[in-house]
């Protein structure tokens, strides 16, 4: 033969003898020994072996054994070929929380890691055939120069067992000038009951302070989550650690006065409950006058000792007198009290060196029923409450108080 066959293969065939190479192919496959498809007759059929699933892979940022890494920055890994199947993230500090996206293929970390630091990141993805790959990487975070710390969070629990009035702002102070303002505001999380459109609002590199577009609803649980450990504050300078302040807001009670009309009244939760004569300040000098505004109830005291403001003993005009049962509504002295010598011209005069006097019986139900927060706003006087003068936040219109703001607004979280 000039040609070589195997099960119907040609390996190598000569030209010159083509009726011969049609004879040994059709004797082939006539003779019994070979299927049609050129398989053995006899031997089983066999369907073909699935292809085993490609390993799943990992990707990892920051990548391994990164440095000077930023304590904000995202830890994200993600999955290819498979799901994530387990991730954590840890150091001797802590370990970092995260979510999976819905499809778990994708990891991305919550909140903010400590200053130099490494982390050990593992992650284990799993393909379709139920393999498994892990990953095991490192990073270690920038060092921090210096820190700051919280030095002031009000409400705080002396204030009515932290229930609080419909206007109560959230204050902060901290140790050190903040100028990174972005990354820490962006920390302070407010989660409440009903959804509230509110805004931080920074007065100075140190102080910032969070109120509601309009006054708090009624009865709605508050928790602030101050996520500043780790978080850098500017200058190289990263919180110490977290806060998390819980509260509540009280029923709805609003004062409105007139110095003109020499009356209180008192609504809660927009009935009429109380009203209450009164004598403001008789004026003449201008801290004699009652600011006009939207005040806030700063303290309840059962006792103060009021003195004469820019005056001496043995000065004209000089007094120093033991009030009680007041409230406090700024930082200039200005207080609800009991007055017992003003009373008849509470209702009818203003006689006043700038407080609101009202009767000892008014005074002691106005004490035991208020709220500190309870917005009391007075009007009619030619003096205005400046914002900064107590706690006048609701002085500025939503536009002015936004304008100090890195977020500018947001609704609240659900707590």
């Amino acid at each position: 033969m000039t040609g070589e066959f195997i099960v119907g293969k040609v390996i190598r065939g000569s030209a010159r003898a083509p009726g011969l190479l049609a004879l040994a192919l059709v004797t082939a496959c006539s003779a019994g020994g070979i299927s049609g498809t050129g398989e053995v007759a006899g031997d089983p059929r066999r369907a073909a072996a699935p292809k085993a699933a490609p390993a799943a892979t990992v990707v990892v940022a920051p990548a391994d054994r990164s440095g000077n890494v930023p304590t904000d920055t995202t830890v994200l890994i993600g999955a290819g070929g498979g799901t994530l199947k387990k991730v954590t993230v840890k150091s001797r500090r802590g370990s970092l929380q995260g979510a999976l996206s819905a499809d778990r293929t994708q990891w991305r970390s919550r909140g903010t890691a400590a200053p130099g630091t490494t982390y050990e990141v593992t992650a284990v993805a799993v393909n379709a055939d139920g393999d498994t790959t892990e990953s095991v990487t490192s990073f270690t975070t920038v060092r921090a120069r210096q820190a700051f710390s919280v030095t002031s969070l009000m409400p705080h629990e002396d204030y009515t067992g932290l229930t609080v009035g419909v206007g109560m702002p959230i204050m902060m102070s901290f140790d050190r000038d903040i100028t990174d303002r972005v990354s820490v505001e962006r920390n302070l999380l407010v989660r409440t009951s009903k959804p509230v459109k509110g805004a931080w609002h920074w007065f100075d590199d140190r102080t910032v302070h969070f109120r509601p577009k309009t006054f708090w609803p009624a009865n709605t649980r508050v928790r602030l989550e101050a996520r500043l450990a780790g978080v850098h504050g500017g200058g190289g300078a990263y919180g110490r650690r977290d806060h998390v302040l819980d509260f509540k807001i009280g029923r709805s009670q609003i004062t409105e006065g007139s110095v003109k009309d020499h009356h209180l009244t008192v609504r809660r939760n927009g009935k009429v409950i109380r009203e209450i004569p009164m004598s403001a300040g008789k004026g003449g000098l201008w801290k004699y006058h009652t600011t006009s505004g939207i005040h806030l109830a700063m303290s309840r005291e059962p006792v103060t000792i009021m003195t004469s403001p820019g005056i001496g003993p043995g000065q004209p005009g000089y007094y120093r007198l033991t009030v009680y049962n007041t409230v406090r509504i700024s930082n200039s002295g200005e207080y609800i009290h009991s007055a017992p010598w003003s009373v008849g011209s509470q209702g009818s005069a203003n006689v006043s060196h700038g407080c609101v006097n009202v009767s000892p019986g008014h005074a002691k139900w106005f004490l035991d029923n208020t709220l500190i927060g309870d917005p009391i706003i007075i009007t009619g006087s030619p003096r205005v409450l400046e914002p900064l003068n107590g706690w006048g936040h609701w002085q500025e219109d939503w536009t002015q108080w936004t304008r100090w703001s890195t977020t500018k607004s947001f609704i609240t979280e659900s707590a």
